[in-house]
């Protein structure tokens, strides 16, 4: 009975092609003729199903072109929906983590987010979590390591707060890359220290090589910051950036742009250690700022080296010209200490040296505003 189907049916779009022009139906079924298992249109499907744009998808099919039918994704979705992600959630999950489409939802995504709730997480934090499209949630030693973070870090608050900022400590080995990690920082007397508080710096520290972690702690230590210090895990970070083998280049760096003294480096290393992560280019800018243009002392900048983690473009530069501007219009009798302009909050800012000459300055406000977003008024570069 399908053969004589088959056969009328080709004796049918034959005839009709001989005699007529090629119908809509007939391009339809010679279609599905030469194709009988159309290609799963994997852009498309993250378009239409998922919600992501063109180029979101676009990006993120590249990494699904495997994918020969929707049914793994079609699984993926309902579950994500189940445990309460909204349709914007799944598709920043989907775009930050294209893959977790692929995932198997009994195997992995199901232990995963049953071991989270297990251990206390509710379903709006854990749906929140997925939503931030982190490969670690199709990591299924996720579940079973909690509960050693969990006495590490001692709450569900530092675990949330460690999963958003580097969920992929979650998945590094406990056996060979943690555990001897917080054991070394421990005999070193750094636990404390580095555990006390989740911080941003934490991760990077715990996940490095535990044959690379003894060379860190030794160069950050010859930076002259104490290990007991507050700031140590800071310097740590600094150097698990910069790299220990690159850190001596950097402070010879610093020193040559700011013309500090091997002193002055050590108060910069334990009081903002930050600086030495940050690029050749915005240190040589703000050398510019502070000694070139301000004229200030490299031993002032070096005990106030807050100073240089602040943005030089929508802070150091429009609080300047503003302040620069109304000394010199006689609003000001004096120009105040630069740390004391710099290091007060915006708000603080604003009403101090902005609202109360709004009648004799009445541009100021609008020139200063502008002047955080790049655009430097001529008022400003005049005065």
């Amino acid at each position: 009975m399908l053969g004589l189907r088959g056969c009328l049916l080709t004796h049918i779009l034959s005839s009709s092609s001989a005699t007529y022009p090629i119908s809509p139906l007939h391009r339809l079924l010679s279609a599905a003729a030469a194709d009988p298992s159309p290609v799963f249109a994997v852009e498309q499907y993250l378009v239409d199903t998922c919600g992501l744009t063109r180029p979101q998808a676009l990006k993120a099919s590249a990494k699904l072109s495997h994918l020969k039918s929707p049914s793994k994704p079609d699984a993926v979705l309902a579950f994500l929906a189940g445990i309460g992600l909204s349709s914007a959630d799944i598709a920043a999950a989907v775009a930050g983590d294209p893959q977790l489409l692929c995932t198997d939802v009994d195997k992995t995504l199901a232990p995963v987010i049953g071991g989270l709730t297990a251990h206390g997480l509710s379903r709006t934090q854990v749906a929140r979590l997925v939503s931030l499209g982190r490969p670690i949630f199709r990591n299924r030693s996720l579940a079973s390591n909690l509960p050693y973070y969990l006495s590490l870090f001692g709450s569900n608050q530092n675990l949330l707060k460690l999963l958003n900022q580097s969920p992929h400590l979650l998945g590094c080995s406990l056996e060979k890359v943690v555990k001897p990690n917080v054991a070394f920082l421990r005999e070193c007397g750094l636990g404390d220290c580095i555990l006390s508080k989740v911080h941003f710096s934490t991760p990077h520290i715990l996940s490095v090589n535990p044959e690379r972690l003894p060379a860190m702690v030794a160069c950050a230590e010859g930076l002259g910051v104490p290990r007991r210090s507050p700031m140590f895990r800071h310097v740590l970070y600094a150097v698990a950036m910069v790299g220990e083998d690159k850190i001596a280049a950097k402070v010879d760096y610093l020193k040559k742009t700011f013309r500090w003294s091997d002193a002055e480096v050590g108060v910069v290393a334990c009081k903002t250690p930050q600086l030495l992560s940050r690029s050749k280019d915005t240190l040589q800018r703000l050398s510019d700022f502070f000694i070139d243009e301000l004229g200030l002392e490299p031993t002032y900048i070096a005990h106030r080296s807050v100073m240089l983690m602040y943005s030089l473009e929508s802070r150091l530069k429009p609080r300047y010209y503003t302040v620069k501007f109304l000394e010199k219009n006689g609003l000001v009798k004096s120009f105040p200490s630069y740390s004391t302009i710099f290091d007060m909050t915006d708000k603080v800012f604003v009403e101090r040296y902005i609202c109360p000459h709004k009648e004799a300055a009445p541009h100021v406000y609008e020139d200063y505003v502008a002047a955080c977003k790049g655009d430097v008024s001529t008022r400003f570069l005049s005065a």
